[in-house]
């Protein structure tokens, strides 16, 4: 039933934006099926930008070598993909050389892609094929010197790469190797929460182990108790996934993005299969750090902060208020080795994501124009020690330096 009215919901979506529906009843299927897998991907997190056509090209992408432009994906042969052929898309997914034999950076995450099964990715073309085509020209590689020289990526792959499908393991449940596969391939999550190598690859032996991203701190999102997800139920993983929010953690930044235009549109078999499988994983360390005393100077000042700054919302013992405010006790988000984001969320404020099971948009005000770079330490490092909670303190330099 549910694929039933998914596909009729799809179809009604794709004549109300003129797309080039098929007759055929299996090219339809494909083209529904490729949908689906433009959400599971996340597409439109990097190829669409704000206000324009859908994956006409994205928003710049900061990356520690430079920037990159995602390109137009669109079927328009000027400055699309619409000269490539079937066999250009699958070596660009599969490899990572376009279609004028150009090698791509990884910023688009083949390195995950090359899992996919060639189904999905023919279903994807398919879907591709029907979008709409927009005239937009974009300079994809605006790297600096020596970057911007393609033929380097050819000793990148040679150590970072490795070309083949997703490989299941038997040992385990069709559910669990179900989510593995969204995670490991369509998904990319390793490409925002996996640590890096000095080249930019993941370090696959601290898979999912957290990284930063863009000014953001992708957490640790294996089934670690203290840092990761592992005190979270599947349920909670999967209302977290489809509507931004759960008794832990609202969403901010780039995962409120790739929950709007992926995860709160995925199925409800793959969002329990991705609940499975990363609750099965592990990473990190076992044992929590041993927490900065409560009668630090920097602590007491920050306890002070607090009740006049942050305890009308989040509660005098940070357990927040479901929904709205989230718990800070307890929370793995505040525990993280890195409090980027948390600085971030201090000094910029947040809103949360809006998902059509959770329309309410919570917000946090910015509190960077009251808040010295010690005062922001100080309630930072007050948070991170309290309540149970145990974490490196934040220093004013931390503070300073993402200001």
């Amino acid at each position: 039933m549910k694929k039933i009215v998914f596909s009729i919901s799809f179809a009604a979506t794709a004549l109300s934006a003129g797309l080039a529906f098929p007759q055929a009843p299996d090219q339809a299927d494909e083209i529904i099926r490729g949908h689906y897998q433009a959400i599971l991907a996340d597409c439109a997190a990097c190829h669409t930008a704000p206000g324009a056509k859908p994956l006409s090209g994205g928003l710049p992408l900061e990356t520690p070598f430079g920037q990159l432009i995602p390109p137009n994906i669109t079927p328009d042969k000027a400055t699309g993909i619409g000269n490539w052929s079937e066999q250009d898309f699958f070596r660009a997914m599969k490899t990572g050389i376009g279609h004028d034999g150009k090698r791509l950076y990884p910023a688009m995450p083949y390195p995950a892609y090359t899992k996919m099964t060639d189904q999905d990715i023919g279903n994807l073309w398919s879907y591709l094929r029907t979008v709409e085509p927009v005239f937009n020209p974009v300079e994809s590689n605006q790297l600096p010197f020596p970057f911007n020289i393609r033929l380097s990526l050819l000793g990148w792959n040679m150590i970072n790469f490795e070309e083949g499908g997703f490989q299941p393991d038997p040992s385990k449940s069709p559910e669990w190797n179900r989510g593995a596969y969204i995670v490991q391939g369509p998904g990319h999550c390793g490409t925002c929460h996996s640590p890096k190598t000095v080249l930019g690859a993941d370090k696959t032996d601290q898979a999912l182990q957290g990284a930063s991203l863009q000014g953001w701190y992708a957490p640790n999102i294996t089934g670690n108790a203290h840092v990761g997800i592992g005190g979270w139920s599947e349920e909670e993983i999967v209302q977290y996934l489809r509507t931004g929010a759960n008794a832990h953690t609202i969403a901010s930044g780039p995962m409120a993005e790739a929950i709007q235009a992926s995860t709160s549109l995925m199925t409800d078999g793959d969002l329990k299969a991705i609940a499975v499988y990363l609750k099965g994983t592990e990473g990190g360390a076992a044992g929590k750090p041993q927490p900065v005393a409560a009668g630090d100077p920097h602590m007491k000042a920050g306890a002070a902060i607090y009740h006049d700054t942050c305890s009308a919302c989040h509660g005098g013992e940070g357990k927040g208020a479901r929904q709205l405010f989230p718990a800070l006790a307890g929370s793995a988000i505040v525990q993280q080795p890195s409090a980027e984001t948390l600085v971030r969320l201090v000094l910029e404020g947040s809103q949360g994501v809006h998902t059509p099971e959770a329309r309410t948009t919570p917000s946090m005000p910015s509190l960077g124009w009251r808040l010295s770079d010690q005062q922001a330490a100080d309630v930072l490092t007050y948070i991170r020690n309290s309540w149970g909670n145990a974490a490196p303190a934040v220093q004013a330099s931390d503070i300073a330096s993402q200001r």
